[in-house]
């Protein structure tokens, strides 16, 4: 408990320094940023999980009209994936992605790095100008909701952004997924007093890493991706609209099809594979997990 209190003490005391260097030191470090000057600054505040993302890009992209506008800012995430942007006065919906980097994977305990062509992202429903937007959480789950977001008709209104965030929370049983920060498994004692939404949040992320290891899979950030075009037409059953899912399977290993119960009922198979392995060390038993598995095995993949 002392070690992950510590940690939690170091992240936000990280996070509040930097605010206070980007505010003295306005958009600093080569970032670009739309309208920062005198006043006015608003700021994103938040995590980047694939396993915490260190040394990774997160990107800020205006929406206009659903459709993803002018890039407003970059940033680069901490070891821990924690991260502050400014964002200038820009106001709306926003889209955040992030790219490159590498993390610690669950299944493995390995570094790996973000495949090429593999992102993360997530959409914010509106931000007003000018003010800190705090505990902002980018993941496999966000990156799955914007990409239903971005499918839905009228594409990513505040609406739909909303609704995605909601429905793709309701799937893993997490109340908040752009806020609530998920539980990282591979930290010993983590489970103990964090909330039901943070441990399914972080054993959901696991049993991604988990599954991905057991399909074979070079680099797990390719399961994120898939997971991401399965979400996009609202029903997750391995297909993205009537075309059928394939991961890369790394040089010379050719490619796998992304199962029909990827997302739900095989996320079971794999969450408990996980739980029983010894790199869960977060405290937490099956037993703890028992209402999400049954809701995943009990889902037809509707989200």
């Amino acid at each position: 408990m002392f070690n992950v209190a510590f940690a939690r003490a170091r992240t936000i005391i990280a996070i509040v320094a930097t605010l206070l260097l980007a505010t003295g030191c306005g958009s600093g470090g080569g970032a670009s940023v739309a309208g920062v000057g005198s006043g006015g600054t608003g700021y994103i505040v938040g995590f980047a999980t694939k396993g915490p993302m260190s040394n990774a890009t997160i990107t800020a992209y205006g929406i206009s009209n659903g459709q993803l506008g002018t890039q407003i800012a970059t940033a680069a995430t901490a070891a821990d994936g924690a991260f502050t942007m400014p964002i200038g006065s820009y106001a709306g919906p926003m889209m955040l992605q992030v790219s490159g980097g590498s993390y610690t994977d669950e299944a493995t305990g390995t570094v790996m790095s973000m495949a090429p062509g593999d992102v993360m992202t997530a959409v914010i429903p509106t931000v007003a100008a000018g003010t800190t937007n705090s505990g902002i959480q980018v993941t496999p789950v966000t990156a799955m909701a914007q990409a239903m977001a971005q499918h839905m008709i009228g594409g990513m209104t505040e609406a739909n952004i909303a609704a995605a965030n909601s429905a793709m929370g309701n799937i893993y049983s997490v109340s908040d997924i752009l806020h609530v920060q998920p539980m990282n498994p591979l930290v010993a004692g983590s489970g103990t007093g964090a909330s039901q939404d943070a441990q399914n949040y972080g054993m959901t992320l696991a049993a991604m890493s988990k599954y991905a290891q057991t399909l074979g899979l070079s680099v797990s950030s390719t399961m994120v991706t898939a997971m991401m075009n399965d979400a996009a037409d609202g029903v997750m059953d391995g297909k993205k609209g009537t075309s059928q899912i394939s991961m890369s399977m790394g040089a010379m290993m050719g490619a796998s099809q992304l199962a029909s119960t990827a997302g739900t009922i095989d996320l079971v198979t794999a969450m408990t594979a996980f739980m029983n392995s010894a790199a869960n060390v977060s405290g937490l038993t099956l037993t703890d997990m028992v209402a999400l598995m049954q809701r995943l095995n009990g889902s037809n993949g509707s989200i």
